[in-house]
C-alpha cells in the first residue's frame, strides 16, 4: 500500500512539475487558487505570519530532535531513523535535485516544489507512519492535513510561493518519506534480550534451588 501511495505522489509532483516548470509564470489555476485559498486574508498578514510558523527551522529541527530522542529511548531504532533520513532526505533532494530540474521562478528564488511544505509536511508524514495504527493514525492524519492546508494559506497569502508550488511540495514529501520507509524496514536492527519475569528461575535450575551435589 504504502509503495503504491508513494508511486501516485511521486507522478503527481512530476505532472505538476512539468506543466508549471521551465521558468513559467503564474498560471490561470495558481491565481484562482490563490485568490481561493486567501479570501479576506489577504491583507491580514500578522494571522498569515502565524500560519507559516509550523514550516520554519525553528520549530521543525526541534520536532524531530525529540522525535527521534523518543523512539531511541523505547529502543525503536527503525523509527529513530525514520525520524532523521524521513526528514533530511525529502528537504536534500527538494533543495539540490527537484527546484533546478524544474526551474520554476518566483522572484529571485526557486519556487517548485516548495521547500517550506516539503519541511513541514515530511515530518507530519513521519508522526503519522509512528502513530499507533487504528484511530492514532486516523488522528494524526487529520491533524496532519489540518495543519498542512493552514500553512499552506499562510505560504500563499504572504506570497512566498503560488498553490501549486505548495501542492507539489506536499505530494513530494509524502512520495519520500514513504520511500524513506519501505528501505528503512529492509534494515537489520538489534534485537531485545528477552526479559525474565520476577519468579523465574535462575538459570542452570529447574526451580530456582540451588543444584544438588554429588554424594561423597
Amino acid at each position: 500500500m504504502r509503495g503504491k501511495v508513494a508511486a501516485g505522489a511521486a507522478l503527481g509532483t512530476l505532472g505538476l512539475g512539468l506543466w508549471v516548470g521551465d521558468g513559467n509564470a503564474v498560471t490561470g489555476p495558481d491565481r484562482s487558487l490563490a485568490d481561493a485559498v486567501t479570501g479576506g486574508l489577504a491583507r491580514q498578514h500578522g494571522l498569515l505570519e502565524l500560519f507559516v510558523q509550523p514550516t520554519e527551522p525553528y520549530v521543525l529541527l526541534p520536532l524531530i530532535a525529540l522525535m527521534t530522542l523518543l523512539c531511541a529511548l523505547g529502543r525503536h531504532w527503525r523509527g529513530a531513523l525514520l525520524c532523521v533520513a524521513g526528514t533530511a532526505i525529502p528537504v536534500a533532494l527538494n533543495s539540490w535535485v527537484l527546484k533546478p530540474v524544474f526551474d520554476r521562478h518566483l522572484k529571485d528564488y526557486l519556487a517548485y516544489p516548495s521547500g517550506h511544505t516539503v519541511s513541514l509536511v515530511a515530518v507530519l508524514t513521519v508522526l503519522v507512519l509512528l502513530a499507533r495504527p487504528g484511530t492514532g493514525r486516523l488522528v494524526a492524519g487529520a491533524l496532519a492535513v489540518l495543519v498542512t492546508a493552514v500553512a499552506g494559506v499562510g505560504l500563499v497569502g504572504l506570497g512566498y510561493h503560488y498553490p501549486i508550488d505548495v501542492a507539489g511540495g506536499a505530494l513530494f514529501a509524502v512520495a519520500a518519506v514513504l520511500g524513506v520507509s519501505l528501505s528503512v524496514s529492509f534494515l537489520p536492527v538489534p534485537r531485545r534480550a528477552p526479559e525474565r519475569s520476577d519468579g523465574s528461575p535462575p538459570g542452570g535450575t529447574s526451580s530456582g534451588s540451588p543444584p544438588a551435589t554429588s554424594p561423597r
